[in-house]
C-alpha cells in the first residue's frame, strides 16, 4: 500500500488529500480532494504516467474542506463517490463496519463515527499482502486531540474516538483531516504532563506535517481525548465520568 499525503495549504488551510494505492494492481483511490487546483496535478501527472488507475473518490465527511473539490474533479475524472450521505455528489454511502475493495490487497472498512458531522466516517485500510494498516479520519481524530461537536455531542465523539477507533489494532496508523498538531498539543499539555504528550510536543515543534507518523496506540498515550480516566486528567478538569471529562476537555480547548 502506497499512501501519499497532498497537502492542501493554500486552498483549504492546513487540510491533507491522500492518494492510497494498492501497490500490486495501481488501483487507487483519492480521499477528500477538496481543493482541486491543488490536486488534479497530482492525479493528472500519475495517471498520464501510467502509476495509477485512478478508482473513486472517498469523503470523510460532507464539510467544504472535504467533499467541496468534488463536482470540479469530476469533471476530469468521472468517478464513483464514497462518502456520507451529506457529501457533495455522492454515489455510494457504506454502512457501519461494512468492506469494500481497493486493488487486490486492499480491504477498506467504514466506520461511522458521527459528532463532528452526522455523516463522518473513518476509512481502516487494511494491506493484507504486507499487513500495514491506516485509517483516514477526517476530522474525527486528529494527532493529539479530536474535532469540534458541531453536529453531535460527547457522547458521541466517546464513542468514536474510544470505542470504535480505540478498538482498532494499536499498529493502525493515523491520517488525520487536518494538521492541528501543533494546536493540539498546546492545549493538551495544560492538562497532562504524561511523557508521551511532552515528547508530542516536542516532535510538532520540530515537523511541519505529523500524518501517518503515529498510530492508534500512541494516540491512547498521548491524546488527552483518548485518556479519560487518566488520574491527573481528572484532577485537572475537576470532573469525573467519560463524557463528563470529555465535554470539559472540549470545552478547555475552545476556550483556549
Amino acid at each position: 500500500m502506497h499512501i501519499q499525503s497532498i497537502p492542501m495549504w493554500r486552498g483549504t488551510g492546513n487540510n491533507y488529500a491522500y492518494l492510497v494505492t494498492d501497490s500490486s494492481t495501481k488501483a487507487s483511490t483519492i480521499i477528500d480532494p477538496a481543493n482541486p487546483p491543488e490536486v488534479l496535478p497530482v492525479l493528472k501527472s500519475k495517471v498520464d504516467a501510467g502509476e495509477i488507475d485512478l478508482q473513486s473518490i472517498i469523503n470523510t465527511h460532507h464539510h467544504h474542506d472535504h467533499a467541496g473539490g468534488n463536482t470540479e474533479i469530476l469533471k476530469t475524472y468521472p468517478l464513483p463517490i464514497i462518502g456520507g450521505k451529506d457529501c457533495e455528489k455522492v454515489t455510494q454511502t457504506p454502512s457501519h463496519k461494512s468492506t469494500f475493495t481497493l486493488g487486490k490487497n486492499i480491504e477498506v472498512t467504514a466506520l461511522h463515527t458521527p459528532c463532528h458531522t452526522q455523516d463522518s466516517i473513518c476509512y481502516l485500510f487494511h494491506d493484507k499482502a504486507s499487513g500495514e494498516r491506516a485509517v483516514f479520519t477526517g476530522d474525527t481524530l486528529f494527532i493529539g486531540g479530536c474535532g469540534r461537536f458541531f453536529e453531535g455531542n460527547a457522547t458521541e465523539m466517546h464513542t468514536a474516538l474510544n470505542e470504535v477507533l480505540g478498538a482498532l489494532p494499536d499498529d493502525t496508523r493515523v491520517y488525520p483531516g487536518h494538521e492541528y498538531t501543533k494546536g493540539n498539543v498546546k492545549f493538551a499539555v495544560t492538562v497532562s504532563s504524561r511523557a508521551e504528550v511532552k515528547a508530542l510536543e516536542k516532535f510538532a515543534a520540530e515537523n511541519a506535517e505529523t500524518q501517518g507518523k503515529f498510530t492508534i496506540g500512541d494516540e491512547k498515550r498521548h491524546n488527552v481525548f483518548m485518556m479519560l480516566r487518566d488520574a491527573e486528567i481528572l484532577k485537572n478538569t475537576g470532573v469525573s465520568g467519560d463524557i463528563e471529562v470529555m465535554q470539559k476537555l472540549r470545552d478547555l480547548k475552545n476556550a483556549m
